[in-house]
């Protein structure tokens, strides 16, 4: 594939990104609350039942034979000691109450907002993209290149990159994919790509833990936050005003927000995520709580290996929704939204004018040799 092939191929990926969001985003916001309903499928009490008693209380009669109400569902909703013989005491509990509440989380708030956002990520960026247009080289090409990004750098870039879309796709499958592709495709297909996409979800994902760590230890040191950062977010990174962009180092504030977004975000979806993938295993949330109960916040301390994962579910998608909309907008700036951007990431390559707009201080570095890393070529 040549380099403008390429370059075309990463434009479109974008692009199709952007739609394949906004669909998911507009088909999970369609969806009546009937539906969503439907889509929990919980087991319900009946009205008066209570969950007030310990764990291991054996039910009362009121006359021989009859069982009160409240005390059968306490006692389904709870488990009763010595009850079973098999190793496993969770299996004495009949029908758990968290799991009602998760998935009531799962197919309400968690989908229809994360929808949302989604759909925030893609309408703010197309108003962008009306409002400023394709960001030029404001005088144009110098003819002049400066290396960038060297083989391991934009190596480690793709993928961290590729394995992420490809977790976001087969996640957001999970979440959505019952709405939104199964009316279209029918069962066979959608469970033929669901399970396939279960299995590249599980394990692509330590190819993107092992990005997260060398993405780390080759960048840290380029983005640590500084008082240059504090101007150029005042001046909106020159974004909004054609001639403006201030001084900026190897990576400007924005991209410093995103470099730590994606460890941070990253850091904490492969927590849930492998203690997902070793369910009963790790117990996060209990130890997490009881840190953050410093500040009086009341969070519960006490909490069984089932409500540990059903919280490791929420939490895994929760900031997953969240990396893939700061992701939707590194996309539209890295492919269609900059001129100039994506040579950092194909050849390792920008024109030393792009640089010198963007990157001015970097630039400095350059050019006074401070950086023997860095070498200027002239333009092919």
């Amino acid at each position: 594939m040549t380099q403008v092939s390429f370059k075309k191929f990463l434009r479109y990926l974008g692009i199709g990104v952007l739609i394949a969001v906004t669909c998911v985003g507009i088909a999970t916001l369609s969806m009546t609350g009937s539906e969503r309903v439907q889509a929990q499928s919980s087991v319900r009490p009946p009205a008066g039942a209570t969950t007030t008693v310990q764990p291991g209380s054996l039910p009362t009669t009121v006359a021989p034979g009859v069982v009160p109400r409240a005390d059968m569902w306490r006692s389904v909703r709870q488990g009763i000691a010595g009850r079973i013989t098999i190793p496993d005491q969770k299996a004495a509990v009949l029908v758990q109450s968290e799991g009602e509440n998760f998935r009531a989380f799962r197919n309400g708030p968690l989908s229809v907002w994360g929808g949302w956002l989604l759909l925030a990520a893609v309408i703010v960026i197309a108003a962008f993209f009306a409002y400023r247009g394709r960001i030029k080289i404001e005088e144009g090409p110098a003819g002049v290149t400066v290396q960038r990004f060297n083989f391991t750098e934009r190596f480690t870039h793709w993928l961290t990159a590729i394995s992420f879309i490809v977790l976001a796709l087969t996640g957001l499958n999970v979440l959505y994919g019952r709405y939104v592709l199964l009316p279209i495709m029918g069962a066979s297909a959608f469970s033929l790509i669901t399970i396939w996409g279960k299995y590249a979800h599980n394990y692509i994902a330590f190819a993107f833990m092992l990005g997260l760590v060398v993405t780390f230890v080759i960048w840290v040191r380029y983005n640590i936050p500084s008082w240059t950062d504090v101007k150029w977010l005042a001046k909106g990174g020159g974004l909004f005003v054609k001639g403006s962009h201030p001084p900026a180092d190897r990576f400007n504030a924005g991209q410093k927000f995103i470099f730590w977004a994606v460890i941070l975000g990253g850091l904490s979806i492969s927590l849930s995520g492998i203690s997902l993938l070793l369910p009963f295993e790790f117990n996060l949330f209990a130890p997490t709580f009881k840190v953050l109960n410093i500040f009086g916040l009341g969070l519960p301390t006490e909490l069984t290996t089932l409500q540990e994962t059903q919280l490791a579910l929420l939490w895994h998608a929760v900031v997953a929704l969240i990396l893939i909309a700061i992701i939707i907008g590194h996309i539209y700036i890295g492919t269609i939204g900059m001129e100039g951007a994506l040579d950092a990431m194909t050849t390792g390559n920008v024109d030393r004018n792009w640089v010198r707009e963007h990157h001015s201080l970097w630039l400095e570095k350059i050019e006074g040799k401070s950086d023997p890393h860095q070498q200027m070529h002239p333009a092919e």
